[in-house]
């Protein structure tokens, strides 16, 4: 152990943590721990009991921080092949195994302290190129000649228990791990391709999940309308959006309004996304005929009050969410479609009847993600003609400046710093129910709504007040936007 600092694994291990002139302890610190503390210190240490959590929060603190952040995984590749086997193991260990373990630890944990949702791996014919998807958008790792892409996705194969002999199909698999206490799921999948095997990662933080209203970006009537809807007795709330616009993250959000003692919460999901204390949840399996139709038969067979279905994609779990929700529960669920008002000709498409959409639909949550500006740099300027006109179409008075991205060191010179939601929230009154039922076509639908600002409008309020910027809106609605 070098000098003044113990080694990641032994701190956590013995539930101890060095903090200056402090001494952090977990619940289960060992005596071993404290002696060996405090010969590494060499003085007289003051002890601070933690619980749990905060320990494994300092932990992960104290160790990200002194392990330093590394820009792309500098490291030798002439020597003998990696190891195979063994459990994953916490990725803040120190590396002392082969390069091709280093290199993968590296990118697994460059990822998750970036907060990427997604990491990608591809051959190509100059070499062997790394890339994460951070805020919705690409960002490079690395793109080099010496990195031996076989070694590298063959060691991923290894720790997702995959089959390194087969490279002509594709796989999929899931690799645990763990960063300083933080339980990641990591899901990955590899498809074959000229230079070799491509790999994408999807990465899941899974001490996430459960969202505040707040954080999510809604505004105070849209978190009043979800707040209502999620305490209904019965019927369907459906999240609608383009992948990655963050439906999964608002359902999330619905069951934790819905979640009370007196309720039974059961959910289907492919993939189960996010661990949620006190809700019983089920991983779809395709393979063995687990399908989200016979899931969901299966869960109203065990006295449920509210089901999540991951998602409605074929007539089966749309018949039989809806029969569901007519005989008493309250369903959530997702749909791809571009608007609130299509959710409802989506449903039609895929083969349910107008009036049982009309008894059982509630609410439709249609949303976006974007980037929000970074409040370090972002600057400010006048609106050109072209965001003069974008705003004039939606009805909305132009505002006398707009901020822009710039970039700095606090956003990795993106000028962008996380992201927020944009929502359009159609609560199904009763002219609109009575549209549905006689099944009215989407013009009578939207005059049965009536005036309401589209989901542009929202975000180019949003844009109007700097929280992000014009382009960044026209970059996730197309040029609709302007």
């Amino acid at each position: 152990m070098s000098a003044g600092r113990l080694s990641f694994a032994f701190a956590r291990d013995n539930q101890v943590i060095l903090d200056g002139a402090r001494l952090l302890l977990g619940p289960e610190a060992t005596a071993n721990g404290l002696r060996e503390a405090r010969r590494v210190a060499g003085r007289a240490l003051d002890p601070a009991p933690l619980e749990r959590e905060a320990f494994d929060a300092a932990l992960a603190r104290a160790y990200d921080a002194q392990g330093g952040e590394e820009t792309g995984p500098e490291v030798a590749f002439d020597l003998e092949d990696a190891p195979q086997g063994g459990t994953p193991r916490d990725l803040l260990e120190d590396p002392e195994d082969a390069p091709v373990i280093r290199l993968v630890n590296q990118l697994l944990r460059q990822a998750v302290r970036a907060r990427a949702s997604d990491l990608h791996l591809e051959p190509h014919e100059a070499g062997f190129r790394a890339r994460m998807r951070v805020d919705g958008t690409m960002q490079p790792v690395f793109d080099r000649r010496d990195v031996p892409a076989r070694r590298v996705v063959s060691r991923l194969k290894v720790m997702a228990g995959l089959d390194i002999a087969e490279t002509r199909l594709p796989q999929d698999g899931r690799i645990p791990l763990r960063l300083g206490g933080r339980a990641i799921d990591v899901r990955l999948s590899t498809l074959p391709g000229h230079h070799g095997e491509r790999v994408v990662m999807r990465l899941l933080d899974r001490s996430g999940g459960l969202m505040a209203l707040d954080r999510l970006g809604l505004t105070d009537d849209d978190a009043a309308t979800l707040e209502r809807l999620a305490t209904l007795p019965n019927g369907i709330i459906l999240a609608t959006g383009p992948t990655g616009s963050g439906k999964t993250t608002t359902l999330y959000s619905l069951l934790r309004l819905a979640n009370r003692h007196e309720r039974t919460i059961l959910t289907i999901e492919d993939p189960v996304e996010y661990d949620l204390a006190g809700i019983s949840q089920t991983q779809v399996n395709p393979e063995i005929g687990l399908t989200f139709a016979r899931g969901l038969r299966s869960i109203l067979r065990q006295d449920p009050d509210v089901i999540l279905v991951g998602e409605i994609r074929d007539s089966e779990t749309a018949q039989v969410a809806s029969e569901a929700a007519l005989t008493g529960h309250l369903v959530f669920s997702s749909l791809h479609a571009n608007t609130a008002l299509s959710a409802i000709v989506r449903l039609r498409e895929l083969g349910v009847e107008g009036y049982l959409i009309s008894a059982t639909l509630r609410g439709v949550v249609a949303q976006r993600l974007v980037r929000r500006l970074c409040p370090e740099c972002a600057r400010s300027a006048p609106p050109t003609p072209e965001e003069r006109d974008a705003f004039a179409a939606e009805g909305l008075p132009p505002p006398d400046t707009l901020r822009h991205p710039q970039g700095c060191a606090a956003c990795d010179n993106t000028g962008f710093s996380g992201r927020i939601g944009i929502f359009d929230i159609l609560d199904v009154s009763e002219a609109l129910s009575a549209a549905i039922d006689n099944d009215a076509s989407e013009v009578r639908l939207r005059a049965a709504i009536g005036p309401r600002p589209s989901l542009i409008a929202k975000a180019l309020a949003r844009v109007a007040s700097g929280e992000t910027s014009f382009g960044e809106v026209r970059r996730v609605f197309g040029e609709r936007a302007g």
